[in-house]
């Protein structure tokens, strides 16, 4: 069973860092303006929250929940996505995203192989709540798509970086 303790510090950060960046590139993907930037931020908090009381959330998935709660764990991964982000526009969030998501996958897989197949759906499933949070492309409350295009292909790019299926 995987857990914090399985990590060194940097790579546990990474870990930690790829529930936001499950979000992260789907908002992105296609910007919802402010209310859907925040039915999407809200969406992501809602998913982590979920999995703290769900039956099925493995080890792993409860220990990175459990750093959120804590001051220093959102601290430091406040400071890794300051870091991750530093003046990128949103094509380069996601791009950047996909990146550390590929990089947890390969982490997941060689240090936590029991647990990652489990983890790594779940930050699929993050994303999807999150593309389908706010409706793109509507104007005045009419008219727009629940995910746009751009989110249906970031689903699929979060997934493959993932190494699993969207």
């Amino acid at each position: 069973m995987g857990n914090k303790q399985n990590f060194t510090p940097e790579e546990w950060i990474q870990v930690v860092e790829s529930v936001m960046l499950s979000g992260i590139a789907v908002s992105a993907a296609d910007p919802s303006g402010l209310w859907g930037t925040l039915k999407e931020g809200f969406a992501s908090s809602s998913a982590l929250k979920a999995a703290k009381f769900d039956a099925n959330s493995n080890e792993l998935i409860l220990a990175a929940v459990a750093e959120f709660e804590t001051s220093q764990g959102r601290s430091d991964i406040q400071q890794a996505l300051r870091e991750r982000f530093a003046g990128a526009h949103p094509a380069e969030c996601v791009e950047r995203s996909l990146t550390g998501l590929k990089k947890v996958s390969t982490i997941l897989d060689a240090k936590a192989p029991g647990d990652a197949a489990a983890f790594k759906a779940w930050l699929c499933t993050i994303s999807q709540k999150v593309a389908a949070a706010s409706v793109e492309g509507a104007f005045l409350g009419f008219g727009g798509q629940r995910v746009s295009d751009a989110e249906k292909a970031t689903l699929a790019d979060i997934a493959k970086s993932l190494g699993t299926t969207a």
